[in-house]
């Protein structure tokens, strides 16, 4: 085949796709789109996020309350942080240092989050990290309320900032578990979109919108 044969036939194929992927209405243009996406995303765009972040879950869905505030972007902060003082007391942190910490607002379940890779010793006191367990089957999104040193490793210790005390399972973190940081908020509800389908699964006190302590 000459080579304007076969430029002329990839052309022809090329305009084929296209045409099924954006501009076919049929049954047969929409299977063929949706197939397209949920390969391109799978295989491409998140493999691509993930070795650009440095982590295998470069975006996270809040799937509890356990980061919830009231109001969430529109808390109150100082009436929130009289509610929890005593917690945060108790690991020496104060309100002070409370407003210096990424999202002081917390998150709202259904939030997709934006999270980046990061080394145990970049972490600090403050941080919101993604971090997996044996277990659960999902990760746990909470805030870092201490950290500690055992030699070359770091040891995490995290607490929702809407939960009243520590999981066992987040009082001692290795680094060998950690994900990931969150880095960004970028869409909050969004992830409804998947949750709805697993609510009927968790526990009564668990379904639903998050709602105040206080």
């Amino acid at each position: 085949m000459k080579p304007k044969e076969t430029k002329n036939k990839i052309k022809y194929y090329l305009n084929q796709f296209w045409y099924l992927v954006w501009k076919d209405d049929s049954l047969k243009g929409w299977v063929f789109t949706l197939l397209f996406l949920f390969i391109f995303i799978k295989f491409i765009f998140f493999p691509t996020l993930s070795l650009m972040t440095g982590t295998s879950l470069p975006l996270a869905i809040v799937e509890s309350c356990s980061m919830y505030h009231e109001g969430n972007l529109f808390s109150n902060d100082a009436t929130w942080f009289e509610f929890w003082n005593e917690k945060y007391s108790e690991v020496g942190i104060t309100e002070e240092e409370f407003q210096e910490f990424p999202f002081q607002n917390g998150f709202n379940k259904g939030d997709i989050l934006f999270i980046v890779g990061s080394k145990p010793e970049n972490l600090k006191v403050g941080d919101i990290i993604i971090f997996s367990t044996e277990t659960r089957g999902t990760p746990l999104i909470h805030r870092i309320i201490k950290i500690q040193k055992e030699g070359d490793s770091y040891i995490f210790s995290t607490i929702g900032d809407h939960n009243s005390g520590q999981l066992p399972i987040e009082k001692v973190i290795n680094e060998n578990q950690i994900v990931g940081k969150a880095k960004l908020r970028l869409v909050p509800y969004l992830g409804w979109a998947k949750l709805i389908f697993f609510e009927h699964l968790k526990s009564e006190n668990e379904r639903g919108f998050c709602k105040s302590n206080y």
